[in-house]
């Protein structure tokens, strides 16, 4: 499930922050924020500006504070959610992050839902729709931050289980970024390129180093060996014997390239 905080009330929002900032100035500060005009475009491309002193409803959209805000005022559900004792009625638990939560439990999907549906009308707020579904995770996947969870099968001997591994979104994400950095147009030398493509690589890793990872870890390395080929190969600055393609043990051997299955592996216990 998503929250849209497009129609959060001010007031309501003040209230939550004021019961834990006492300063006067930075209340002033923020109340005035959240009056500021911000000029938007529509799917068109025409601008037109939301916000304002006659605003009452929603945040800043991009504002460095919107985040924060948002995560307070989710907590008023989440408070609500353990005060009425939904964990023991609908047998579930609450995983969220900023906007973004689902809701685990047994037989009681549609009455969480509903429920939920309910406290956000009265807290003002409105679920995104197109993000709110029943799964039935022995039977269906489902995708929450950045990761895909259910049910696995396990390469060496096609047994089951439920698990988690990196999203095909996620894969594709970082795809994007190591084509970004391996761009003709890239004038750095190749240690400055390596190091860069390296960072990026490794901070993924760093994140996606929950579950099972060695699908999404190969394809990754796949990938990036391909695109260093084409890369080197248009800059011409590494012998590549002809047209002989360099060799994954050069790739990730000589020219430095971090190759996530060894991450993997030395993860491994």
């Amino acid at each position: 499930m998503a929250v849209s905080f497009d129609t959060i009330p001010h007031q309501q929002l003040m209230q939550s922050v004021a019961r834990r900032i006492v300063d006067r100035e930075v209340l002033r500060l923020l109340k005035a924020w959240l009056k500021a005009p911000v000029e938007e475009r529509d799917e068109k491309g025409n601008r037109h500006m939301t916000g304002g002193k006659g605003s009452t409803r929603g945040t800043p959209q991009g504002g460095v504070v919107s985040p924060l805000l948002a995560n307070l005022y989710m907590n008023r559900f989440l408070k609500y959610w353990r005060i009425t004792e939904r964990g023991k009625a609908f047998r579930a638990q609450v995983v969220n992050y900023a906007d973004d939560f689902v809701i685990l439990t047994s037989r009681h999907a549609a009455e969480a839902r509903d429920w939920t549906r309910k406290v956000m009308t009265c807290l003002g707020l409105t679920l995104n729709e197109t993000k709110t579904k029943l799964k039935e995770a022995r039977r269906e996947s489902f995708d929450f931050l950045g990761y895909t969870f259910g049910l696995l099968c396990y390469w060496r001997n096609g047994q089951k289980y439920m698990g988690a591994s990196p999203s095909k979104k996620s894969v594709a994400r970082l795809r994007a970024k190591v084509n970004a950095v391996l761009i003709p147009g890239n004038k750095g030398t190749w240690a400055e390129v390596r190091d860069r493509l390296n960072r990026i690589q490794r901070g993924w890793s760093n994140y996606f180093n929950y579950g099972t990872r060695r699908q999404a870890y190969r394809a990754v390395d796949n990938h990036t060996a391909e695109r260093v080929r084409h890369f080197l190969r248009q800059r011409h600055h590494v012998p590549t014997r002809g047209t002989r393609p360099l060799a994954n043990e050069v790739i990730f051997g000589s020219l430095g390239v971090l190759r996530l299955r060894e991450v993997h592996l030395a993860a491994a216990p």
